[in-house]
């Protein structure tokens, strides 16, 4: 059961309190069975276990043997060292899990002993609200026992999407930068309400409950996109209007290759990244 398995944040920044909100919320684990621990900042991790009751512990002091989860959530620049410490303390059966930007399953296989479990997982700015869209990727040695727990814990931040690590490059294109483009796209609908005299509070909030609305409505039936634009657009109507400006300033081709420009860029990253940690 997730409810008898222990925890252990190897970094306290921003995306491990994510994490931990979210568990501690939701009684996923209980708090006590939530391990943080981080290289320098006593401060910080004090500030964790008074706001949580989570059990801050310098590195030392990590029962390792006890732990079922370990979660390597300081920066990308760490990871290695934090993978060698954890070599000759750890058992296959341990799970080690990156939300690290770059840090593969095969980079965290090739820093472990043979068959260690390893999961890949990269979770969105959403998840700050428990909200984001998270994908999980096992590596080869992982079974499926630990995948189940890992995404049952990870729900505490969202909705959890299984998929093949080669994909992760496009998840990013579509969930990692993803917030970016609807922020963009309320920016601009926004500024059209008050250039027409509305109130900016007021248009932010009508524009933010109208994309909720949209989006609660992809997820509570099986329509797809497209189907549902058919279903609002009457012939020679407002939203046929509207729609027809978007075409002709190539709008569904500019949000195609923003998708395809992050992705392709998040490649990029992820090799810059590796190569930097190889050579470091």
């Amino acid at each position: 059961m997730l409810r008898e398995k222990r925890v252990a944040f190897l970094g306290a920044g921003s995306m491990a309190e994510s994490m931990i909100a979210g568990i501690v919320q939701k009684e996923i684990i209980p708090a006590d069975q939530l391990y943080v621990t981080n290289r320098s900042n006593q401060m910080r991790l004090q500030e964790l276990n008074a706001k949580y009751g989570i059990q801050a512990l310098t590195k030392d002091a990590l029962p390792y043997g006890e732990i079922d989860l370990f979660i390597l959530a300081m920066k990308p620049q760490g990871a290695a060292d934090a993978l060698g410490d954890l070599k000759d303390k750890i058992r296959p059966d341990q799970v080690v899990i990156s939300v690290l930007a770059g840090i593969s399953t095969e980079f965290m296989e090739d820093h472990l002993k043979d068959g260690q479990q390893t999961i890949r997982v990269m979770p969105n700015t959403s998840s700050m609200i428990q909200e984001s869209a998270t994908a999980l990727s096992p590596g080869r040695h992982t079974d499926m026992d630990s995948v189940l727990h890992v995404k049952e814990l990870l729900s505490c931040m969202g909705k959890v999407f299984l998929i093949e690590e080669s994909q992760m490059d496009i998840f990013t294109g579509l969930a990692g930068s993803g917030p970016a483009y609807f922020y963009y796209l309320m920016e601009h609908m926004e500024k059209a309400g008050v250039e027409k005299g509305m109130d900016e509070n007021m248009v932010r909030e009508i524009v933010a409950q109208t994309i909720l609305g949209a989006a609660k409505m992809i997820l509570s039936n099986d329509e797809a996109p497209s189907s549902l634009r058919e279903k609002v657009t009457s012939p020679n109507g407002t939203t046929a209007s509207g729609l027809e400006a978007l075409r002709k300033n190539n709008g569904g081709k500019a949000i195609s290759e923003a998708v395809y420009h992050a992705a392709k860029r998040s490649k990029e990253l992820n090799e810059e990244m590796a190569g930097a940690l190889v050579t470091s």
